[in-house]
């Protein structure tokens, strides 16, 4: 079945917040490097590299369907933060927005009996619930660490072997 114009649309603009996602987290990695965080950078790099994977999900389901994608702008995204908790808060609250945009592209494509788009969506939502749990336990951990001291530094190993 070959996708519809509304579909489309809306995946074109889902590979967009997938790609501010990537660009945002690496914004992160460049500023956890910059206060001598490198596993928090590596966490980032590693999650820019997951967004950019799903950004290519939506844009060969968009290609198999018989559709066009077209690129949007991606906004600069924010490069000063307020150290590692504001990370991890600001990481949070961008899966949180994230996982809205889903949900409504999973509503859109249920209302447009799209069953394909849907079981892929299905697939988005279920990776929201990991991203948003991963992203709170982490924020958590700094609320109980702080951001200085030697419990960040063993963290910022704990975290700098997602890279690896």
């Amino acid at each position: 079945m070959e996708i519809s114009k509304k579909m489309q649309d809306a995946i074109n603009e889902q590979i967009k917040e997938e790609m501010a996602s990537a660009y945002i987290y690496m914004s992160m990695a460049a500023y956890s490097e910059s206060i001598n965080l490198p596993g928090f950078g590596a966490w980032m790099v590693a999650q820019a590299g997951e967004e950019w994977e799903h950004a290519m999900k939506f844009y060969n389901h968009i290609l198999d369907r018989g559709g066009r994608v077209v690129f949007q702008a991606i906004p600069q995204p924010p490069i000063e933060f307020n150290g590692p908790m504001d990370v991890f808060a600001k990481t949070l609250e961008h899966e949180q927005y994230i996982t809205d945009c889903i949900h409504k592209l999973y509503a859109l494509a249920v209302a447009e009996k799209d069953y394909a788009a849907a079981n892929l969506l299905q697939w988005f939502v279920n990776e929201q619930v990991e991203e948003e749990k991963t992203a709170g336990d982490i924020l958590e951990t700094l609320k109980r660490i702080g951001d200085k001291g030697q419990a960040l530094y063993m963290l910022d190993r704990q975290l700098g072997a997602r890279g690896k």
